[in-house]
C-alpha cells in the first residue's frame, strides 16, 4: 500500500507539473497584442498628409501608430490651404496604467484600436494681380529703410556704403578685436 500511495503522489505530482508547463507555454505563445491604426481622410482626396512631421502619404491613408496623445496632423494639397491640426488621440480604457500591462501581455489574442479622422480642406483664396502689387507698392511706400530715407548712405551712422559691384547691401564694420 505504501508504494502504491507513492505512486500516486508521483503520478499526481507530474500531473501538476505538466498542467503548469502546459498553461506557461499558453501563455508565451498566446500572449496578448494590441494594434493601433490611425485612418486619415480629406475632403477632396489626394492630400499630403504629414503626421508629427513626417510624411505619411496621400490621402485616404491608414498607418500603425505606437503612443497616444496629441498629434500634429497636417494636409497640403496644391489648391487648398495647408491645414495643420493638433489632434487628440485619447488612450482606451484597457490602455489606461496598470490595466496596458495585462492587455498587452496576458490577454491572448488581437486588441485593435481603430481610429479615423476626415478633415474638410478649404479652397485657398486667389488675390487679383492688381490688388496684389497694390499691397506690394502701399508697402514699399510705408516702410522705408534706413539708407533709403533720402539721406546719402555714409550718412547713416555706422554704415559703410558697398564698393562698387558687391550688390545694394550695406556693410557694418565688425566690432574691435579684444586681446
Amino acid at each position: 500500500m505504501f508504494a502504491s500511495s507513492r505512486n500516486c503522489r508521483a503520478a499526481t505530482g507530474r500531473l501538476i507539473a505538466v498542467r503548469i508547463l502546459f498553461v506557461l507555454a499558453f501563455c508565451a505563445c498566446a500572449t496578448g497584442c494590441v494594434r493601433r491604426r490611425m485612418t486619415i481622410r480629406s475632403n477632396p482626396p489626394g492630400a499630403l498628409v504629414y503626421v508629427d512631421d513626417y510624411e505619411i502619404g496621400i490621402t485616404p491613408i491608414s498607418t500603425n501608430f505606437l503612443y497616444y496623445g496629441q498629434r500634429k496632423i497636417r494636409l497640403v494639397k496644391d489648391g487648398y490651404q495647408t491645414l495643420t491640426v493638433m489632434q487628440a488621440v485619447p488612450a482606451p480604457w484597457y490602455q489606461i496604467p496598470p490595466l496596458d500591462f495585462v492587455t498587452e501581455n496576458l490577454v491572448p489574442g488581437e486588441l485593435r484600436d481603430q481610429r479615423d479622422f476626415c478633415y474638410q480642406l478649404s479652397p485657398q483664396a486667389v488675390v487679383p494681380t492688381e490688388q496684389l502689387l497694390g499691397r506690394a507698392e502701399s508697402l514699399r511706400r510705408g516702410v522705408r529703410p534706413p539708407w533709403n530715407s533720402g539721406a546719402p548712405p555714409a550718412a547713416v551712422p555706422g554704415m559703410i556704403p558697398a564698393p562698387p559691384g558687391i550688390g545694394s547691401q550695406p556693410l557694418y564694420p565688425l566690432p574691435p578685436r579684444g586681446r
